[in-house]
């Protein structure tokens, strides 16, 4: 029963997750298409915000699908880094589209253009609706899955966009402040490239192999040592899967020449540790006795 309750929840998590893809794709579109009628350069920039979020959500939804793909001879580690590898193009794509949305508001401040307020308004509101639906939709899976949770955040970020302009739209129509159009769309813009600039950061550290922000090496090596039998470690390697997946490899060295069997325990205190404190679940360790000449904990001879 529980089995078949967990199924159903995560077959609702997906099929809610897609529908708040098509409706941030849906949003971005009609806002464009708004956008370019009213003259309105927030307005294509709240678009832009909106589907670079659905396309974070579709990787989000991609995920969930993937994730459930067996790794092959081939791709022995599985699918998963395909997200990362989406995250950075969209990341650099968007990045792109904002510096270009900057030089675009920087000219609208020199030669301010007239704006049809109230299509601009229209517009933005029908993208605040379709943004609560969203919102609605994903927070009742947003507490149990990272992956949902991001695509909840972002949501709201692009309500208070939305709402954003829609105030802007409101100053245009009663005052003819027209500036505020550029205004709004640097904020929106640098707000993206703040957000954007983190994630190209987040996955060069995962497709670096670095090790995981909150994840102190030294203190991590000076924990396994105080396990019993356990004379150093040394040749570790701490590194990314992916954004939810850490993995971990080093050398034991032994204080005496066990057996095999006997190494056992050894090994599942070392997998208990990482797992409780680091929340590391893939470990590879190799024991030996006296064996490496080399015994510094980073090592060059992989």
């Amino acid at each position: 029963m529980g089995h078949d309750h967990s199924h159903k929840h995560e077959i609702k998590e997906g099929k809610n997750l897609f529908i708040t893809v098509l409706l941030n794709f849906l949003i971005s579109f009609v806002e464009i298409a708004g956008g370019i009628f009213s003259n309105s350069l927030s307005l294509i920039s709240d678009a832009l915000h909106n589907f670079s979020d659905g396309f974070a959500m579709l990787i989000a939804y991609i995920a969930l699908k993937v994730s459930k793909k067996d790794p092959n001879f081939r791709k022995t580690f599985g699918y998963q880094r395909i997200q990362i590898l989406a995250a950075l193009f969209n990341a650099a794509t968007l990045l792109a589209i904002c510096i270009f949305l900057l030089y675009e508001a920087y000219q609208r401040f020199l030669t301010p253009e007239e704006i049809k307020s109230l299509p601009m308004m229209i517009v933005a509101t029908v993208g605040l609706v379709a943004n609560f639906l969203g919102v609605f939709l994903l927070k009742g899976h947003a507490k149990d899955n990272l992956n949902i949770k991001s695509a909840y955040l972002h949501l709201i970020g692009d309500t208070f966009s939305s709402v954003a302009v829609i105030i802007g739209g409101v100053l245009i129509y009663y005052f003819q402040i027209h500036w505020i159009d550029p205004l709004i769309t640097v904020l929106i813009s640098l707000y993206i490239i703040k957000e954007t600039i983190s994630i190209i950061l987040e996955t060069y550290n995962i497709l670096m192999q670095s090790a995981p922000k909150g994840i102190d090496i030294l203190n991590l090596t000076q924990e396994i040592q105080q396990i019993e039998h356990v004379e150093d470690i040394h040749h570790v390697h701490v590194w990314s899967l992916s954004d939810k997946e850490t993995h971990f490899e080093a050398h034991i060295n032994l204080a005496k020449d066990l057996k095999i069997s006997e190494c056992e325990q050894i090994i599942k205190n070392i997998e208990s540790l990482l797992h409780k404190n680091y929340q590391i679940n893939h470990v590879t360790l190799q024991m030996e006795y006296g064996f490496c000449d080399n015994k510094t904990i980073i090592s060059n001879n992989h």
